[in-house]
């Protein structure tokens, strides 16, 4: 029988607020994602464990993160390069991009989603 982790109900709770609003560049980033627009079904503030991640893909266990101006702030870099060792020791991948990029590359940012979720269902990318 498969286990199933339970969630914390506060960190479903605060991935439930953080749907709404959204940031611009999540918005834009959000409307080209969804209904599997490419191939791929992406989820919006998706709670892992006690994180919870801008956009997920779990076909390609593909976090995607939106960094805006708040990760520029002291300690910001350290907690999320811990964050993102978090994730990649469960066998999920992290990639990031900047709300300039999305806001002025967004092909560009769309591209290198899709090619990473292609390379991870292919096996490109090793799991652990």
């Amino acid at each position: 029988m498969p286990t199933h982790h339970r969630l914390s109900p506060l960190i479903l709770a605060r991935a439930r607020e953080l749907r709404q609003p959204q940031t611009a560049s999540e918005a834009r980033l959000w409307m080209a994602l969804r209904n599997r627009n490419f191939g791929f079904k992406f989820r919006r503030q998706h709670p892992i464990d006690r994180f919870i991640v801008d956009f997920y893909c779990a076909q390609a266990r593909l976090c995607i993160e939106i960094d805006g101006d708040s990760h520029n702030e002291p300690g910001q870099a350290a907690y999320d390069a811990a964050r993102t060792q978090y994730l990649q020791e469960r066998g999920d991948e992290v990639i990031r991009f900047s709300n300039a990029d999305v806001q002025s590359r967004l092909e560009a940012v769309l591209e290198q989603i899709v090619r990473a979720a292609r390379e991870r269902i292919a096996g490109k990318l090793p799991l652990p």
